[in-house]
């Protein structure tokens, strides 16, 4: 199980170190993709297939199906781990959650570990985003609670 936030930097060849507590439950290939509210999400090869499959599974009628699908499969990238337990994320993958052009080099991003996946967030988009959600953290557990959830 992923959890914790971190924080790295992408060096001057554009690699990203992982953090060190999540490497080996990562392995040396990991998957990553388009995730949702702007940042990447990043699995294992494992949870993968299992994402893969249910994504395979559901209506091709369906439009909003196609296009989940199309955004999560297609956007989807195998990287190896290299012995310094770094990879190189694609340009598009990086322009998605907005890490591009000549800010690129030593920008911030935020490893977030949430269950079965990671997410990866350009720093200043994560500290919004959370800010935001902070701040509804009572009717969100209130709501989650109304339905069983917690």
């Amino acid at each position: 199980m992923f959890i914790g936030e971190f924080t790295h930097t992408l060096d001057d060849k554009k690699r990203l170190s992982l953090p060190s507590k999540f490497r080996k439950e990562l392995g040396k290939t990991v998957i990553i993709t388009h995730g949702l509210d702007n940042c990447l999400f990043m699995f294992t090869l494992s949870q993968w297939n299992k994402i893969a499959e249910q994504l395979g599974n559901t209506s091709l009628g369906n439009a909003d199906s196609r296009g989940f699908n199309r955004i999560m499969l297609a956007g989807a990238v195998e990287l190896e781990v290299d012995t310094a337990g770094r990879v190189l994320i694609p340009d598009f993958l990086r322009q998605y959650i907005g890490v591009n052009g000549t800010d690129e080099k030593n920008s911030k991003l935020v490893f977030a570990g949430v269950h079965t996946r990671i997410e990866i967030w350009e720093e200043k988009k994560w500290k919004s985003y959370k800010e935001k959600i902070l701040k509804q953290a009572d009717s969100l557990a209130a709501k989650l609670s109304a339905i069983g959830a917690i």
